[in-house]
């Protein structure tokens, strides 16, 4: 039998916004005797329900459906906290403002793990006028290459993708401190911070 919305869970959630039963019921569009009926466990909402009752109570669908509340949530939406999957089949790529459940070519797709760049997937970051100039000394052969390059920010990302035979070089247009990511398709994921003091422009 599958995960439903309990009655404790709808209670819970209404009191942390500080609802009213009868609010709750007047924002879903049901009397308030019908919440009572869920909170008291005689009665649950009707499927049709569940995506504005999840809305009046702050929450996604999944939370309310398996009473994992996340209070942190990735709500804040913080970039710089984001996660990168990439499909090992077909190489998409996905960017997500938080962990979340994403399957591509049939394929479950996990959160990559970014780790400090070994000599191998050295990430370069230089000034050239106003963009960030990001390289790497990396093969870009069809069994082993980079599959994408990332400045993330504060505010934003801006992902390239790269293919075989391309030369591992990307520009950005400078904004905010931020962090540069590579992807290997073999090695995972490397990181390193934008430069704090930019250096003078190249002749």
């Amino acid at each position: 039998m599958g995960t439903y919305i309990t009655a404790e869970t709808i209670k819970v959630l209404r009191e942390k916004r500080a609802l009213t039963q009868r609010s709750l019921a007047e924002a879903v569009g049901v009397t308030d005797k019908e919440v009572s009926k869920w909170e008291s466990g005689r009665g649950l909402p009707d499927i049709s329900l569940v995506e504005s009752l999840a809305t009046a109570l702050g929450v996604s669908v999944a939370e309310l459906l398996t009473g994992d509340v996340r209070q942190n949530a990735n709500r804040a939406g913080n970039p710089l906290r984001a996660k990168f999957y990439v499909c090992p089949i077909c190489g998409n790529v996905v960017y997500a403002l938080g962990e979340g459940a994403f399957s591509c070519c049939g394929v479950n797709l996990v959160p990559l793990e970014a780790e400090e760049p070994d000599e191998e997937h050295r990430i370069k970051v230089e000034r050239v006028e106003d963009e960030w100039y990001v390289t790497l000394d990396h093969p870009m052969t069809k069994d082993h290459f980079i599959t994408f390059i990332a400045y993330v920010t504060s505010d934003g990302a801006t992902i390239k993708k790269l293919y075989p035979e391309q030369e591992a070089a990307v520009r950005f247009r400078i904004g905010m401190s931020g962090i540069m990511y590579a992807c290997c398709n073999r090695h995972g994921l490397f990181r390193v911070p934008t430069p704090k003091r930019v250096p003078h422009a190249r002749p």
